[in-house]
């Protein structure tokens, strides 16, 4: 009877952190990131009454009388099954789409969250909403990321300046009309950047001398806005002119146009600039085809000066930012943590877990490689908890409990009566 009576006691402790666990897994039905539990109830060591006896020639084998002692709880173990996934639309909020955890650093200490609502404090330093700073590596100067270096804080670099880059190189494309009479003209202007980012326009002229033949000269707009060598007046020239044609309309020579160095503000003596014009059969060549006009600056390769104006994130967590110069380049790459068992790790609260001896050490690595999964940005994953299965759980553990206390009930009937005997 006194065993009984244990034995049903260990049942109402045990399902009474049953009870804790579903109640939590409930409170946390709208937390971002979090993972729900579930509870693991094994026996505890029975008490043997009668051996187990072996068969003989004359008599069978006996099995063994045991009498367990109650329960316990085995463990609590933690259901990493994604979460739904909820549209938010800011630009720092990642949700994780597959295996894979946000690596984070607070006060020093290294924790790993499916959490992803992160903002940048006055630093440009991503952080949690506890404040842990978000780790993954920073991009140098030329924009290069280096994934095998530590990890560290990412930092969003708010009016970060992007030198300028002198232009040295351009594209010039498009079709010079067959058709054009000798001495007709076809122009086109681009603006080029010197070594500090100042900008100068040049201007492109096309002139037809003869069949199949085109002469190229330039200028360029000065401080007052007045072209240099000022019309009427011949254009200065450019290496590689003039430019022929065969008879499919091909060029045949000057596939590059060179402007001297020195011959542009801004530009010194070692500077020149190369105007591509593209190779036979290449896209974008320039030819003369029929009465067809479509002369155009394809791109160049300078720019001015720009600050940083925003940045995107892309599923492998690299972040590009865009400068006001048109340009773009990396500023960093979010790093994500795998373990060989995710079941490991320690929760410590603030959907935040910690490494163990059970779960491994971190792998760290990027987004989409090594078994981790995809970032998607401008969501979070929502927390897994299945309100019907818990739902379904309470009641569980609310007659487990019932049970246990109507043993504790009997038993003590029991007891009332052998007491009773004495009367």
């Amino acid at each position: 009877m006194i065993r009984s009576m244990f034995s049903a006691v260990s049942g109402l402790r045990n399902h009474q952190t049953m009870m804790d666990v579903v109640g939590n897994n409930i409170s946390n039905v709208n937390t971002t990131g979090f993972k729900s539990s579930t509870t693991v109830f094994q026996d505890v060591l029975s008490q043997v009454l009668r051996g187990a006896g072996a068969p003989t020639a004359t008599a069978g084998g006996t099995n063994p009388a045991t009498i367990g002692l109650g329960s316990r709880v085995a463990g609590i173990t933690t259901n990493f099954a994604q979460g739904a996934l909820q549209l938010t639309g800011r630009t720092t909020d990642f949700a994780i789409q597959g295996d894979g955890f946000f690596t984070v650093n607070q006060g020093g200490n290294v924790l790993y969250t499916r959490a992803g609502s992160f903002s940048a404090d006055a630093m440009g330093r991503l952080v949690t909403q506890d404040g842990a700073f978000l780790q993954g590596w920073q991009a140098d100067a030329a924009g290069n990321v280096n994934t095998n270096g530590p990890i560290t804080s990412v930092v969003i670099p708010v009016g970060d300046i992007i030198a300028p880059v002198q232009t040295g190189t351009m594209r010039l494309g498009g079709n010079l009309p067959s058709d054009a009479e000798v001495g007709d003209v076809i122009a086109n202007s681009e603006v080029v950047y010197d070594a500090q980012g100042n900008a100068v326009t040049v201007r492109f002229e096309f002139t037809k001398t003869g069949a199949n033949t085109w002469n190229a000269v330039y200028r360029y707009v000065d401080g007052t806005g007045a072209l240099q060598p000022p019309p009427p007046g011949p254009g200065a020239a450019l290496a590689g002119a003039p430019l022929t044609f065969d008879a499919a309309g091909e060029l045949t020579s000057g596939y590059a146009l060179t402007i001297p160095g020195g011959a542009i503000p801004g530009f010194g003596p070692g500077d020149p600039i190369t105007v591509d014009l593209g190779a036979a059969g290449a896209p974008n060549r320039i030819t003369q085809y029929g009465e067809m006009s479509t002369l155009a600056i394809l791109d160049q390769d300078g720019s001015a000066a720009g600050s940083l104006q925003s940045f995107t994130v892309g599923q492998d967590g690299l972040i590009i930012g865009s400068y006001s110069n048109g340009r773009s380049r990396a500023i960093g790459q979010l790093a994500l943590a795998t373990f060989n068992n995710p079941e490991g790790l320690e929760k410590v609260g603030g959907s935040n877990y910690r490494a163990t001896v059970a779960s491994g050490l971190a792998q760290i690595g990027v987004a989409g490689q090594g078994g981790r999964g995809l970032i998607s940005v401008g969501t979070l994953e929502m927390s897994n908890v299945d309100l019907a299965n818990e739902f379904t759980n309470l009641i569980v553990a609310q007659r487990g409990f019932q049970a246990n206390s109507r043993v504790v009930t009997t038993s003590d009937e029991l007891l009332q009566e052998v007491v009773n005997l004495k009367r």
